[in-house]
């Protein structure tokens, strides 16, 4: 493999959000993977920052052709990303062409689980189809609050038990790796007690966060998951006084990798939510999370557009490596990571949990 500056390894830890139905040569995001080594993009049916109702999911043709450009920019190496649980969150809508699936909560309600597989069964055959390789889901949060404004309200899990969320969670991620897509547990150390949304707010969680929240990260890092873990903006004063979980090393390095043993891929929420951008500028945030432990950078360029946002994020992390801020052992050590995970997306040979 040739040999990679700092700037190119930085830019594989990002997935950015971009605007428009198809590619053209001087897209904002084509130079991204073109010159500055961009790892990979999420995709977003709309774009909330110009009130858009339309964005890069269009119909089925147009989505597999835009991620088909995509990858001949980036020689077949980049991760296309969606979240796609079904239910209430779901960018690839059944108005725009494509299948419908329950939410978590119904299918965890369901007598049968094998329904969890049929349905995650069709949305990775979907999503394989697309040449879509990444699925920001299942979410493990457990239903602690059913009246939480994020998770509980939008039947985003699967129950409040941890046994019924670990099992129709093995379910979906092990449909999803038949068909070569890979998934993404989320949002550690747990969304469901909270009494806010982190999209909207800082979201404090000190007081109604239970141990329990992180049994179904420990049921399937024990039983050999080692795919991706998505780190929400929570603030617990219990883990980490200062910061919340995205940018907190005590809790990232503390209890997800020492205390739990997770050796697999670390993701961030979209890091221009207003839990972190009503505190902290967005290179330094991104500077912060990196150095606490994540791998992988999610940027949505949705609730707020610059096209050239990543150019702006490469230059502000290397200025932090110029000033110490932000180790080249740390920047080279994510990057190995993603690495890691782009060719468990290649060979398909991931290890399916044990139930």
């Amino acid at each position: 493999m040739t040999h990679l500056s700092i700037a190119e390894k930085i830019g594989q830890l990002f997935l950015i959000g971009f605007e428009g139905a198809k590619l053209f040569p001087d897209h904002p995001v084509a130079t991204d993977i073109l010159k500055r080594n961009l790892g990979g993009v999420i995709l977003f049916d709309k774009l909330l920052a110009k009130n858009l109702t339309s964005n890069n999911i269009v119909t089925p043709t147009q989505v597999a052709d835009l991620t088909s450009s995509l990858q001949d920019l980036a020689e077949g190496n980049l991760l296309i990303a969606v979240d796609q649980e079904g239910g209430m969150v779901a960018r690839l809508k059944e108005q725009h062409g494509f299948p419908s699936i329950p939410g978590a909560e119904l299918l965890g309600n369901s007598v049968d689980p094998e329904e969890t597989s049929r349905c995650s069964r069709q949305v990775a055959f979907m999503l394989h189809s697309l040449g879509i390789n990444f699925n920001l889901a299942p979410v493990v949060d457990l239903n602690i609050y059913p009246k939480n404004p994020i998770i509980g309200a939008y039947g985003r899990s699967f129950s409040k038990d941890p046994d019924i969320v670990f099992e129709n969670a093995s379910r979906w991620i092990a449909a999803h790796r038949q068909q070569g897509v890979l998934s993404c547990l989320k949002h550690f150390p747990g969304h469901g007690s909270s009494r806010s949304d982190s999209h909207l707010d800082f979201v404090d969680i000190s007081t109604t966060w239970h141990e329990v929240e992180l049994q179904p990260y420990r049921d399937f890092i024990i039983g050999g998951y080692q795919e991706a873990i998505m780190v929400g903006h929570l603030f617990n004063s219990h883990l980490d006084e200062f910061y919340p979980a995205t940018l907190s090393y005590s809790t990232v390095h503390g209890i997800l990798r020492s205390q739990l043993q997770y050796e697999g891929l670390v993701v961030s929420d979209d890091m221009q939510m207003r839990a972190i951008t009503d505190r902290y500028g967005l290179e330094e945030a991104c500077c912060k999370a990196i150095s606490a432990g994540v791998d992988l950078l999610i940027v949505g360029n949705n609730i707020c557009h610059d096209p050239h946002i990543f150019e702006r994020i490469q230059e502000g992390l290397l200025r932090a490596v110029e000033q110490g801020k932000l180790t080249t052992q740390r920047i080279e050590e994510a990057w190995t990571r993603v690495q890691k995970f782009k060719l468990l997306m290649a060979s398909k040979k991931v290890r399916a949990p044990s139930l």
